[in-house]
């Protein structure tokens, strides 16, 4: 259903450090570059995750709401996803741990160097 995902920035080659670096963490590497995006991706059959500076030549803003989930398939990736995120200069927004959801959602969440939030999350079972 989705094919890719873009968030903005504003330093393409900052976002390209962080993202390269975090992204191998969950086994995706740079799949695509041009001189606006960069994208990644773990499988040509999964959606890739981008960052683009805006076409409008405008500044990349933060939108209110907005966040990537990163499907991490343990609770020890989602940790070290996001301490990961914390040492490449992104900044925390709720440490990872068991979200007390229904369906058993283990995440942490934080920004990246643009301030765009993201998310390591993973679904454990639940007994009961």
């Amino acid at each position: 259903m989705i094919g890719y995902i873009t968030i903005g920035t504003n330093d393409r080659e900052r976002a390209a450090v962080f993202y390269d670096a975090l992204l191998a963490e969950i086994g995706a590497r740079r799949v695509m570059t041009d001189e606006r995006m960069l994208g990644w991706a773990r499988s040509k059959d999964e959606p890739m995750f981008s960052v683009t500076t805006p076409y409008d030549q405008n500044q990349a803003t933060v939108g209110n709401g907005v966040m990537i989930a990163l499907d991490v398939d343990s609770p020890d990736n989602v940790d070290r996803v996001y301490a990961k995120a914390i040492e490449l200069g992104g900044s925390d927004e709720g440490h990872p741990h068991d979200r007390g959801s229904t369906m058993g959602f283990y995440g942490g969440y934080f920004r990246d160097l643009d301030g765009n939030k993201l998310v390591a999350y993973c679904l454990v079972p639940t007994s009961g």
